[in-house]
């Protein structure tokens, strides 16, 4: 039997089956090509079961399923293997985070499409083929975005994809957003959200997987960069969503996350911002910068300062992957200033946390 909690209960109450295991079929099942879903996963054993009977049920059978196992504690992988044995477990001798993890898996995946989706959500019937429609109805681009709601607030988003502003921030699109208000069809986008997505493989065959060495979190704003940096579009499927248990793996305003949301924050900017716009957006990343550091002085947070000072020691090596990243550049600036959102008027970033935890609350 699978283990049980919260989870299963909740999700019983708004009617959605996790005993389903028949796969539905769709209408694109033989024009698409096959799809590789890459979930990688660690110490989240009581949400995977939902997770993957919900994904079972959208794919065909010459789809697969590769669940990446991060060293888990509670042997997901084994757990996994003895009771849905279709699905592929790779499983790692350490753990490697989001991003490695991911990286491990499409690595090892079959398919010509790839599908990321956290361990933690739920997909909703007809995800997979919105996803699909979406991208095969914009063949410049090489990701399709949907849409994570909050698990115990469905009505409202957690993320639509990545936004970046120029004060260097990449945050969730549409956040806390009432799902009645997304646009009615697939919208372009700057970026798709790690957390659910589907990849064209020859985007990643062209500007690379996600970077190992992020570990987790901005991983997916890095790849959206060097995928705008080549010409690269991005789409939005807003009929394609999941319920998503917010932050269940990394545990919203850990001092963990703390520390590499900043580290990755200035190892995306130093990485990916062509030298024109970042000497443009340069006073507003340091004031924001400026801001965050008087914030962890004052909270006694010194995690966010931290993760600071770890991309500031590894610049000399942070400006290498730079020079070869920005040399395979082909999008204009101004195709690429066009992404640029304003930066919010201080204090902003304290307002979307007090909204996320509300929402988190309810």
């Amino acid at each position: 039997m699978p283990p049980q909690g919260l989870w299963y209960r909740t999700q019983a109450t708004v009617g959605l089956s996790v005993a389903r295991f028949d796969r539905v079929s769709s209408q694109n099942d033989l024009a698409r090509p096959a799809i590789s879903a890459v979930i990688p996963t660690w110490n989240a054993l009581r949400y995977l079961p939902a997770c993957l009977t919900a994904l079972r049920a959208q794919l065909g059978p010459a789809d697969e399923i590769v669940l990446v196992d991060n060293a888990s504690r509670d042997q997901a992988g084994a757990w996994v293997r003895r009771h849905m044995p279709d699905v592929r477990v790779l499983e790692l001798p350490t753990n490697l985070g989001f991003s490695g993890g991911t990286a491990a898996g499409i690595a090892a995946a079959r398919g010509a499409l790839l599908l990321l989706i956290n361990d933690d959500a739920l997909a909703e019937p007809g995800c997979v083929d919105a996803l699909w429609q979406a991208l095969h109805a914009a063949p410049g681009a090489g990701a399709a975005a949907g849409v994570l709601t909050f698990s115990r607030r469905p009505e409202r988003v957690a993320s639509a994809g990545v936004r970046f502003q120029r004060n260097g921030v990449a945050t969730d699109l549409h956040l806390g957003l009432a799902v009645v208000a997304l646009p009615a069809r697939p919208v372009e986008i700057f970026g798709a959200s790690g957390g659910l997505a589907l990849l064209r493989r020859e985007l990643l065959e062209d500007v690379g997987s996600f970077e190992p060495d992020f570990f987790s979190y901005l991983e997916d704003a890095d790849l959206a960069w060097r995928a705008r940096l080549r010409g690269w579009g991005a789409v939005l499927a807003p009929g394609a969503r999941a319920r998503h248990v917010y932050s269940a793996t990394g545990g919203q305003g850990s001092p963990f996350k703390q520390r590499l949301l900043g580290r990755n924050r200035l190892r995306v900017i130093v990485r990916c911002l062509p030298g024109p716009l970042l000497r443009a957006c340069l006073p507003a990343i340091l004031a924001y910068d400026a801001l965050a550091l008087g914030y962890s002085l004052l909270s006694r947070q010194p995690a966010i300062a931290q993760g600071r000072l770890e991309a500031l020691r590894e610049l000399p090596a942070l400006l290498a992957q730079r020079r070869a990243i920005q040399a395979r550049r082909t999008a204009s600036l101004g195709d690429l200033a066009r992404w640029l959102e304003p930066a919010p008027p201080p204090g902003e970033a304290l307002r979307t946390q007090r909204l996320l935890a509300a929402l988190l609350a309810k």
